[in-house]
């Protein structure tokens, strides 16, 4: 990771996974600096809102590709609040089983971006065995730190007609809403 600016009030960072000699990723974050600034009540906007159910109230629910060899699916314990997988708009909770990178703890941040990346595969408005959907970019603003193991996404696809598509999502720990996530998507039919 390296320190492009840092400022007062925030810090711009960026950093490039690299497999082979080839450049497989690019990632770039914007830190803002955190100050204690109570909110007066009755201010629109607060309290955050909350998911539409807890995880405890949530029906668990395997992807239908887990197990079938050692992916994503494996990875993330599921429950869904609203919606159905794959079929339109969804609210799912996400919890890591395992750790990104053995003996390490994710943090709050790495169990944010495992469930954003899903936006668009839960939301998937069209099928997945005669198109794909396959996100260019995954863009993450929180408003405030994740606190907890579970991460909600409550996430819709809008289609453009064009190849071209956007997932949409409302991040959420069991505290509240902690931010949205964008994926711009590349929409193609299977041959």
């Amino acid at each position: 990771m390296h320190e492009d600016y840092a400022g007062r009030n925030a810090a711009h960072y960026s950093a490039r996974l690299l497999g082979h000699g080839k450049e497989l990723a690019r990632f770039t974050a914007l830190m803002q600096r955190e100050v204690d600034q109570p909110v007066p009540s009755n201010t629109p906007g607060h309290p955050l809102p909350m998911a539409p159910r807890p995880p405890a109230a949530s029906d668990a629910l395997a992807m239908p590709f887990a197990g079938a060899r050692r992916s994503y699916a494996d990875l993330v314990e599921n429950r869904v609040a609203t919606g159905r997988f794959f079929c339109g708009p969804c609210c799912a909770w996400f919890r890591l089983r395992h750790p990104l990178v053995d003996g390490e703890l994710p943090s709050p941040y790495q169990r944010v971006a495992v469930a954003a990346d899903s936006g668009n595969g839960i939301s998937a408005a069209l099928d997945m065995r005669s198109h794909s959907f396959v996100n260019c970019d995954l863009t993450i603003n929180l408003l405030r730190r994740p606190v907890g193991e579970w991460i909600a996404l409550d996430a819709r696809t809008e289609l453009g007609g064009n190849g071209c598509g956007l997932a949409e999502s409302a991040l959420y720990d069991e505290a509240g809403l902690i931010g949205r996530a964008t994926q711009s998507l590349a929409i193609r039919r299977r041959e």
